[in-house]
């Protein structure tokens, strides 16, 4: 059994995403014997992160400033919004250099045991920024799984329902390239099959 300071610490490191009690024991122990300059480091990190870091009050990613500077740049597309999960997906789109539109963060997607999962997305905020005219189209950018899936649908439906003259379009899903049609799922091959294009 370890001090009541310790076991606090390892019930904290408990509550982030795929990190086990043997994980955050790791995680303790490592900060008890890295000494004070370490542990004094990411106590300031934690603190300037939760002082500085807020919510952008149009797209909903996590930024310094409000708005982002994705939403704030006059050189991005502001008819098109891309909507996806989290905030971490961003980085992956932007990489790309493809995409020049702005983005909406849900925060999450529904799942289908917990109609209450709702309340905490940004979907309201969504349709408020969809009701507008400026808006073309809104790109649905979420895991092509059951939980994306379904919340793709009703985002749909929503969407539509409050501006119905917005263009509404999904990533394209197929073969990866360099992969073999063999190996490829039903779903896979039949989604790239779909979604074919001309050369």
């Amino acid at each position: 059994m370890y001090p009541k300071p310790i076991q606090q610490l390892i019930r904290a490191f408990n509550k982030l995403p795929s990190v086990g009690t043997r994980t955050s024991e790791r995680f303790v122990f490592y900060l008890l014997k890295s000494g004070k300059k370490d542990v004094a480091e990411l106590t300031l990190a934690l603190k300037q992160l939760m002082e500085t870091v807020k919510s952008c009050e149009i797209c909903w990613d996590f930024w310094d400033k409000s708005p982002c500077a994705i939403c704030a740049d006059p050189k991005r597309d502001h008819s098109t919004i891309c909507v996806i999960q989290e905030s971490q997906d961003i980085q992956a789109l932007e990489r790309t250099g493809v995409y020049h539109g702005v983005y909406h963060i849900l925060r999450g997607v529904i799942k289908a045991e917990d109609e209450a999962s709702l309340k905490y997305l940004k979907i309201p905020e969504l349709l408020e920024r969809a009701s507008s005219l400026k808006i073309q189209e809104v790109i649905l950018a979420l895991n092509p799984d059951l939980p994306g899936e379904t919340t793709m649908m009703y985002l749909e439906r929503k969407i539509k329902e409050t501006n119905p003259n917005i263009k509404i379009t999904r990533l394209a899903r197929g073969l990866p390239m360099g992969s073999d049609l063999q190996y490829a799922d039903e779903i896979t091959l039949g989604s790239a099959l779909k979604h074919r294009t001309e050369n």
